[in-house]
């Protein structure tokens, strides 16, 4: 029998919202043993059990990354960091700093510039703004959303994108009036032109250290789990590399094949006959630590660049179409749906949000109502009261991420929107009177991976980024227990993983965070200081802080 660990003096929050806290639990093997009091854990694990003293922290269920990029979030981490960048001179400054350091490299690759940085009347960025300081080797920029790509000229050279390159479906190489490329690159022109470009130029070390980076950061942080959404060939072979090596992931991970419109039926349906192949072929491994279970549609883009689609125009006339047409994307969802795929739909705007609850009430229509279903809408940052009300007819999970709305990022995306819809925006409020279940995440890279920060905006409204400015309606905010709750049994809820993962119970497997802090007693700015002491997956340490090694 395998040995058991019962930890006592501690707070420990089992992961439901209305459940009472306990001081004690036991695990024995991979799985929680027993929760409640000292005693009561104690007579379960036996005379013989390991006993840690946890002097007084707090214990939740670890974290679950409701919605991840694992390879893409350890990738970003490497490239240089330009959220705070508030003007187009520095980010040319930190462009000059990255180049002087390494002089030897082929290409600068930089992340998370907000258009903010941009001049005022400057909508868009442009390649001459680059190559006024960088041109002789490619420079690639993802926006914070990740939706679209700044490039040099030597980029744009070192891709093959030129006048006569053709915008893909749902995406646009921006161009002047001349017809030329001006570096700007938006929604599928950056995913399906720059990413494979970089993806084939990147050898097994650099992705396997995407990873690792990724694993390591997420553990530090309480995350012991996490849903990849818009996993592809390179990053599941690089997840299957470390799977064989190792015999185990840091810690499991469910993925959503990513599905892009073609225009072609045949080869769209050929997509999720690999997902289906795919998801096989892992099942019958049996491994608890790499599943595919479900596809990722991507059905506009973001409201920051005005391609998120929109029932009403944004505020200077202008609007964006679906990515997916309704004619489309209907045989390719009820295909997926049909083979017992999760659905997964990106929709930001609220015509987006819209078309996708049409799309699983056709799956529902086409295939049978099943409770197990749970299909799930993406990041729902501007939609209707009535779109709420139809997800929660047709079991639809809303999945969210607070550090979306942070405030110190808000401005341009309130801005282009220019009207009412701006103050009615991420309304988790809504989801939670209406009862529609709710995971949050972060989506990392495009917004800080954290997910003591994601907790303390979604408690507060107020942000982790800059926390001197207002909060971005408090009164729509989550207590602690929801707040908690969304974030282990809520998001393991949404990802179909609710029977053994999200809660500290008997049976489930044992993954927890011991924090510092405990936000149920503790206001929710001691959140930004907090730290993660002990992070446990599947019975075992996976992460010990400093100060907890200390003690």
């Amino acid at each position: 029998m395998p040995e058991s660990t019962v930890y006592v003096n501690a707070v420990v929050f089992d992961g439901l919202g209305d459940a009472p806290r306990h001081d004690a639990f036991a695990v024995r093997g991979e799985r929680f043993l027993a929760i409640g009091s000292a005693d009561e854990v104690r007579a379960a694990a036996g005379v013989d059990a390991t006993e840690v003293d946890l002097d007084g922290a707090f214990v939740m269920p670890g974290v679950i990354e409701a919605h991840a990029h694992l390879s893409m979030f350890g990738h970003a981490q490497g490239k240089v960091q330009l959220r705070d960048c508030t003007t187009v001179e520095q980010i040319q400054q930190r462009l000059l700093e990255a180049r002087r350091a390494n002089p030897e490299a082929t290409r600068i690759e930089g992340v998370s510039w907000l258009f903010d940085a941009l001049p005022e009347g400057v909508a868009q960025p442009t390649a001459a703004m680059l190559d006024a300081v960088i041109d002789d080797i490619p420079v690639f920029l993802d926006a914070n959303d990740l939706h679209s790509t700044w490039a040099n000229s030597a980029a744009l050279r070192a891709v093959g994108i030129d006048r006569n390159t053709a915008d893909p479906i749902g995406g646009e190489v921006v161009r002047g009036k001349d017809g030329e490329p001006t570096g700007f690159l938006l929604e599928t022109a950056a995913l399906r032109l720059v990413l494979p470009y970089l993806d084939s130029i990147a050898t097994d070390h650099e992705r396997d250290a995407y990873l690792a980076r990724a694993f390591d950061s997420y553990l530090q942080a309480g995350v012991t789990g996490a849903v990849d959404m818009g996993m592809g060939e390179s990053a599941l072979t690089t997840l299957r590399r470390l799977l064989d090596r190792d015999g185990r992931l840091p810690f499991p991970v469910s993925a959503h094949w990513l599905i892009g419109s073609t225009g072609d039926a045949t080869a769209d349906l050929a997509q999720v006959e690999r997902a289906v192949q795919l998801r096989d072929e892992l099942a019958a491994e049996r491994t608890p630590w790499l599943r595919v279970v479900g596809i990722k549609l991507i059905l506009d883009g973001v409201i920051d660049a005005c391609t998120a689609a929109m029932v009403r125009p944004y505020a200077d006339g202008t609007n964006a179409d679906p990515i997916w047409s309704r004619e489309a994307v209907m045989p390719v969802a009820i295909a997926a749906d049909r083979a017992g795929l999760q659905l997964a739909m990106h929709a930001i705007g609220d015509a987006a949000s819209a078309l996708a609850v049409d799309i699983a009430a056709a799956c529902e229509q086409a295939n049978g109502a099943d409770a197990s279903r749970r299909p799930r809408i993406e990041h729902l940052e501007s939609v209707t009261p009535e779109t709420v009300a139809r997800m929660r007819a047709h079991g639809v999970v809303a999945s969210m991420q607070p550090v979306h709305c942070d405030p110190a990022i808000l401005d341009n995306w309130m801005a282009v929107l220019g009207d009412r819809r701006a103050e009615n925006g991420f309304p988790w409020n809504w989801f939670r009177d209406d009862e529609v279940p709710l995971a949050l995440g972060t989506d990392a890279p495009t917004a800080p991976h954290e997910a003591l920060h994601n907790l303390y905006i979604a408690m507060s409204g107020r942000s982790a980024l800059d926390p001197k400015l207002a909060p971005y309606h408090p009164e729509r905010a989550f207590t602690a227990a929801q707040a908690l709750a969304a974030a282990t049994s809520g998001a393991a809820f949404a990802g179909r993983m609710d029977s053994e993962y999200g809660r500290i119970a008997p049976g489930f497997y044992a993954n927890a965070a011991v924090l510092d802090v405990d936000p149920f007693s503790r206001p929710a700015d001691d959140l930004l200081s907090a730290s993660v002491l002990l992070t446990l997956v599947h019975g075992d340490v996976a992460y010990r802080a400093p100060a907890a090694r200390d003690r």
